[in-house]
């Protein structure tokens, strides 16, 4: 399974790298939101993790226009990993396309879980999580 981190912190990058070892999926990152989106134009993930701030385009910036990509990878899974406790978050994120939210600091079982939710709902082409 191949992920995509959009994360502009590299010890936030690290940190979910190293659990999503632990469980055999590969994780490839992005420091920002332009780069991620070229990524995801010219690579094949399975579920795309997006922070929230960063500089330069934001997370919700950027999965707008992943939704607005012409073709299958506009149905990409995106799971919103951010730090932001606003009240109104969980409805801006599904607003702009996100299909989950995890809170930083991000705790392994609500990566997994979220995952797993993601995969159930898109298909898992046969990848277990363990």
């Amino acid at each position: 399974m191949q992920i995509l981190f959009v994360e502009d912190d590299p010890m936030n990058r690290r940190v979910v790298k190293d659990m999503l070892r632990v469980v055999g999926a590969h994780m490839e990152e992005a420091a920002d939101a332009e780069t991620g989106l070229q990524m995801i134009a010219d690579g094949d993930y399975s579920i795309v993790l997006m922070d929230l701030r960063m500089p330069g385009m934001d997370g919700l910036t950027a999965i707008q226009h992943l939704r607005a990509t012409p073709g299958e990878k506009a149905a990409l899974p995106v799971i919103v990993v951010t730090a932001d406790a606003a009240a109104d978050l969980r409805e801006r994120c599904m607003a702009a396309g996100a299909d989950e939210v995890i809170m930083k600091p991000v705790a392994m079982t609500a990566l997994l879980n979220a995952m797993g939710r993601m995969l159930t709902k898109h298909g898992t082409d046969g990848v277990v999580l363990s």
